[in-house]
């Protein structure tokens, strides 16, 4: 009887005990229940996110080299500085022809270059290139075309400056730099009508100041001129010597060959702005 007894109570404990052990379990359950709703959450989110944005491919070598040469294909380079000249002064740009009575009374024509530099639509160019002239026409940039006259001549710097009849309705004068600031080796670019042809340009360095130049139809000795190495011809007496910033140097007046040809062998004169502007009486700048 007593060992009946003491089996209940055994029996007892034990379900007591397990009962305590399910309470246990059961409010552990309770407690950590959010966090792994959370977990399973954010796994189950996580899942969704790799289906619908799935990760990009690893990158191949030839990937990149693909990826390099369309952006180098894409690239614009920036325009060159003679590009950006040539803009600059295309609109101050004159071509000038020259009409002179022969000894037999027929008429010659002559072409050169001019460059506007002042508001007023003075016009600066080489005397050689209007003296004797019975007549001069001018074509300006957008096209208008007037006859002109001499206003000034400087005989000793080959300079003379010019008043046309008629005006462009829009007027642009070039802006004159300082030939001084320059070295040799500088960049150096003429624009002008070679042979007649309208607006062409020509680049090179400055080869050398203060040089001389005896020209051969006037036989005049010009110095304290700006030796270049860009290429001139006729056609091209009279028009601007430029800087890398569009700014007018000098006046292209002359080239030097040794032959008895009329053509560009390398070296090439101009006369300084400071003395051009000075020559034609304009104020200092």
């Amino acid at each position: 009887m007593r060992l009946k007894e003491s089996e209940q109570i055994t029996r007892l404990t034990n379900v007591e005990l397990w009962r305590e052990r399910w309470q246990r379990l059961r409010l552990l359950i309770r407690r950590i229940a959010p966090f792994v709703g959370g977990v399973l959450a954010a796994l189950v989110a996580l899942l969704l996110y790799q289906q619908l944005f799935p990760a990009p491919p690893v990158l191949t070598n030839q990937d990149v080299s693909e990826a390099v040469a369309r952006a180098l294909a894409s690239a614009t380079p920036a325009p060159a500085y003679s590009a950006q000249v040539y803009e600059i002064i295309r609109p101050s740009l004159v071509l000038i022809q020259a009409h002179f009575p022969d000894v037999e009374g027929e008429e010659k024509d002559g072409l050169g270059s001019g460059v506007v530099i002042s508001e007023m639509g003075d016009i600066l160019t080489s005397l050689h290139v209007v003296d004797g002239a019975s007549e001069i026409q001018l074509t300006f940039a957008d096209g208008t075309q007037s006859r002109a006259q001499v206003v000034i001549a400087q005989p000793e710097n080959d300079i003379a400056l010019l008043s046309a009849e008629r005006l462009p309705t829009l007027l642009v004068p070039a802006v004159l730099g300082n030939p001084y600031a320059m070295r040799v080796g500088d960049e150096a670019f003429a624009v002008g009508n070679p042979f007649g042809l309208y607006s062409s340009m020509s680049a090179g360095v400055i080869s050398g100041f203060d040089r001389y130049f005896q020209h051969p139809e006037s036989g005049q000795r010009l110095e304290g001129l700006i030796q270049i190495d860009a290429a001139v011809n006729p056609g091209n007496s009279g028009g601007p010597l430029l800087n890398r910033y569009g700014q007018v140097v000098g006046i292209v007046v002359g080239i030097v060959n040794p032959t008895d040809e009329d053509f560009f062998i390398g070296i090439g004169f101009a006369v300084p702005i400071t003395t051009a502007a000075a020559g034609a009486g304009l104020p200092p700048y």
